[in-house]
């Protein structure tokens, strides 16, 4: 049973991700470097601070930054989605969540990548949902490896969202924003991780690698 005092902790931690958001996409406009040094700032004050933390408190005395990538500004695209597999229904089992469904919305390509299924929410709330799973999963911090079980570039009902594009029907993705679910640091979190329409052979080191706090 979740206690009210997790649940607020919870509630804020989700509204200093929508908020620290909100700063990226803005400082974004100008220079997209610039805002991913907002992002990495926020990212280690909230792991290293907030009480809704996935780190352990043995974890956070010892915490000294998440390993990211320095930015690549190929890695960021403008997309417009098109129809292939749109329709395409994904349940997802998780440990704490029951099953999570979610609807295709269609395909996102990106050189350098591949193409990956965007998805939404389907269930209260909604939001887009593009998770990765590509070929620096699992292998070593050492050897710039990422989680083994794959990353979130977008998860809108969180707050992971960096804004439509300039294109019409178009929204910006910037694989240096990749990080890793919360079930990296602590497997009481429930995370639905990449399926096969969102995992590609090509290494994207970029954004939050693996766990080397």
């Amino acid at each position: 049973m979740v206690s009210p005092l997790l649940a607020l902790h919870t509630a804020d931690w989700r509204l200093r991700v929508f908020e620290l958001y909100a700063r990226v996409r803005e400082a974004a406009a100008d220079s997209p470097p610039a805002a991913h040094r907002i992002w990495r700032e926020g990212r280690d004050r909230l792991f290293a601070d907030h009480p809704a933390s996935p780190l352990s408190p043995a974890a956070r005395a010892d915490f000294g930054g998440l390993a990211v990538a320095p930015y690549d500004p190929w890695l960021r695209v403008q997309a417009v989605p098109d129809d292939d597999g749109a329709g395409q229904v994904r349940e997802v089992p998780t440990g704490t969540d029951g099953t999570v469904r979610f609807e295709r919305l269609g395909t996102v390509a990106a050189d350098g990548v591949g193409r990956l299924a965007l998805w939404r929410l389907a269930s209260y709330g909604g939001g887009l949902f593009l998770p990765l799973h590509d070929g620096t999963s699992g292998r070593p911090a050492a050897e710039g490896g990422s989680y083994g079980g794959g990353r979130y570039l977008l998860d809108t009902i969180k707050g992971a969202f960096l804004g439509a594009g300039a294109r019409e029907g178009s929204l910006i993705l910037d694989f240096n924003f990749l990080y890793n679910p919360s079930c990296a640091y602590d497997p009481a979190w429930a995370c639905p991780l990449p399926g096969p329409e969102n995992r590609v052979p090509a290494p994207v080191t970029a954004g939050e690698l693996a766990a080397g706090y």
